[in-house]
């Protein structure tokens, strides 16, 4: 899914100076690299490559496909948005998260990746409130397809703190992306949240 035009240059992630993507290559491309070189061997088994049978669907296009989201607050269930779900992201859209001031939480995905390594992938955020906005950058990593052994990843992002006070209190719209090196958006999507004095009961 595109990212919306009219946030396409707020999601732009933040490029590392200095830094070149590298050249992109296929499973069978990085499986013949040299063996006798032991940090390249080390660095291929951390992509998880060479272990299990691949999972991917030949069907399915998608080099990433976002599983569900969620959000993680310590005492309290976490919430999840199962994104298997037909209409997931436009529910998400329409019914804020409640967030109560000064809680500390943070946010996780699960995902699976399949056809090719993932280089580089990025969740980027723009939260908007009163014509002010605030972008983050959370990097995720470069990934091997999933297998058998390994069906699905999930990254738990850094903690936030939500805003507190008279000031902090209120309603935040926000649109995200994941997004890879490559600046191929795999996921884009609008959200919101709402600051209160309290959680809200159930």
């Amino acid at each position: 899914m595109a990212a919306p035009a009219h946030h396409g240059e707020d999601l732009e992630p933040e490029q590392t100076e200095g830094f070149k993507v590298a050249e992109s290559k296929t499973i069978d491309e990085y499986q013949k690299l040299d063996q006798n070189d032991e940090s390249l061997r080390k660095w291929k088994e951390s992509l998880g490559l060479g272990a299990g049978n691949t999972i991917s669907d030949p069907s399915d296009p998608r080099k990433v496909i976002i599983l569900s989201l969620g959000l993680e607050v310590e005492g309290r269930p976490d919430i999840i948005i199962d994104l298997s779900q037909p209409g997931a992201l436009e529910q998400l859209n329409k019914h804020p998260f409640t967030i109560k001031e000064g809680a500390t939480f943070r946010m996780k995905a699960r995902f699976r990746v399949q056809h090719q390594i993932l280089s580089g992938l990025k969740y980027v955020q723009v939260v908007s409130r009163m014509g002010l906005k605030n972008k983050m950058q959370e990097m995720i990593g470069s990934y091997s397809p999933n297998t058998t052994d390994k069906p699905e990843y999930e990254k738990k992002f850094e903690t936030e703190t939500a805003p507190s006070g008279m000031v902090g209190r209120g309603h935040y719209e926000a649109v995200s992306q994941f997004i890879d090196d490559d600046k191929h958006s795999h996921l884009s999507f609008k959200w919101s949240f709402d600051i209160k004095k309290d959680w809200e009961k159930h």
